[in-house]
Order: structure tokens, then sequence, then C-alpha cells
């Protein structure tokens, strides 16, 4: 898996992390039984029509569940053993999530990422990174904070 697919399964795959999810499709109750065959009887009333309705098939365009980011982040942080600068550093954020964030790691995260930049600078890359990254998070499900995109 790639640095950049990691970083989405733990922080938007992270069970209990869900702020928004979208209610459960629930099949019809008690659908109303198949009408009998009339006898001939003149005595039997004719069976009602079925009025069974469809359970709605899921949507195409369903929303997906809205991770709050922050939140998740930082119940990490707070059973974290390290003081670790999430919020600021990509390489506190990589080593809260368990990921190698070495300088080579964070390279081919930087390539993942489409950055033109100066591979050797890098403060001006890990800053550009930890921006790239929270976007990301934000383009695929995830509730950042304005102050985390800026």
């Amino acid at each position: 898996m790639s640095v950049l697919g990691t970083i989405l399964s733990k922080v938007l795959g992270h069970p209990g992390d869900t702020a928004t999810s979208p209610a459960p499709t629930k099949p019809a109750a008690n659908p109303a039984p198949a009408p009998t065959a009339n006898t001939g009887s003149s005595t039997a009333a004719p069976a009602p029509a079925p009025t069974t309705t469809a359970p709605a098939a899921p949507s195409a365009t369903a929303a997906k569940p809205t991770v709050d980011v922050d939140k998740v982040l930082s119940d990490m942080a707070a059973h974290s053993s390290q003081k670790l600068d999430w919020r600021n550093s990509i390489v506190d954020l990589m080593k809260l999530l368990g990921i190698d964030s070495s300088m080579v790691n964070r390279r081919a995260l930087a390539s993942e990422l489409g950055y033109t930049g100066d591979l050797n600078d890098s403060a001006t890359m890990n800053t550009w990174l930890h921006k790239a990254v929270m976007q990301k998070l934000a383009e695929n499900g995830g509730k950042v904070p304005a102050t985390l995109l800026d």
C-alpha cells in the first residue's frame, strides 16, 4: 500500500471515528401475504391486491460517513506515550499513525502527492506535505478543521 493510502486507511478507517453516518436501510416490515386463489365460492370475498413496498435500493451517490479527523487524531495522541505535534508536523503525524517518518518515506509521499519543489529542502517539503495530507483526508471523507487546511 502507498504511504498516502496507509495514512488514509489509518485515519478514515479508524473504528468509532464517524461524526455522521447514514441511517441503515430497513426492509419492509411484514409484507402483505400473497393473494389466495378464488375457489369459486360466491361467499368468498376477493383477495386484496398486494400492498408491499419494495425496499429502497441503495443510491449510487449515497453519502459516505464523515470522519472527524481532529477527534480521531486527538484520541490517538491522548493514548500515545510520546508528545506529538501532529497538527503542525508531518513527521509527528506519521509517527502518531505508526508509519515510518524517514526522509525516504516522506519523499515517497511527496512523489505520490505530486510535490514539485526541492526534495532536499525538507522544511518546505514537510510543510507542504502536512497541508496536502490534510487536504487529501478532507477529499476522502474526513472532516478537517479549517485551521489544518490553511
